[in-house]
């Protein structure tokens, strides 16, 4: 799957649960929309991020994407130690200059 570089770089580092490279695929002015809360800025999408791993434990596999201009979506199944695991999820990723300014999740 050809992936913007750092949309590869985010899974990737979610994969190794590594939050400092996964907050170094971020804008410092990112914003992250997931279950109906928004999350403006380094230091909250750090905190949602390491809250989500914390309180249900997952991996995120991409399965398929397609990018418009700069926005990216991913199909992705998240499974993890959660009821209806595994589900899949849209990834929609706002791009610039090879960094996320935006991402929501539904």
């Amino acid at each position: 799957m050809n992936l913007p570089n750092c949309i590869k770089a985010y899974f990737e580092a979610d994969s190794r649960n590594d939050v400092g490279a996964l907050m170094a695929t971020f804008s410092p002015e990112a914003i992250v929309e997931d279950e109906h809360q928004r999350h403006a800025g380094p230091e909250a999408i750090r905190d949602w991020w390491s809250e989500a791993k914390r309180k249900t434990p997952h991996v995120n596999a991409p399965i398929e994407a397609t990018t418009t201009g700069d926005v990216t979506q991913v199909r992705t199944r998240v499974s993890g130690d959660f009821p209806g695991s595994p589900v899949t999820l849209l990834f929609t990723f706002t791009l610039r200059n090879d960094v996320i300014m935006r991402l929501e999740i539904a």
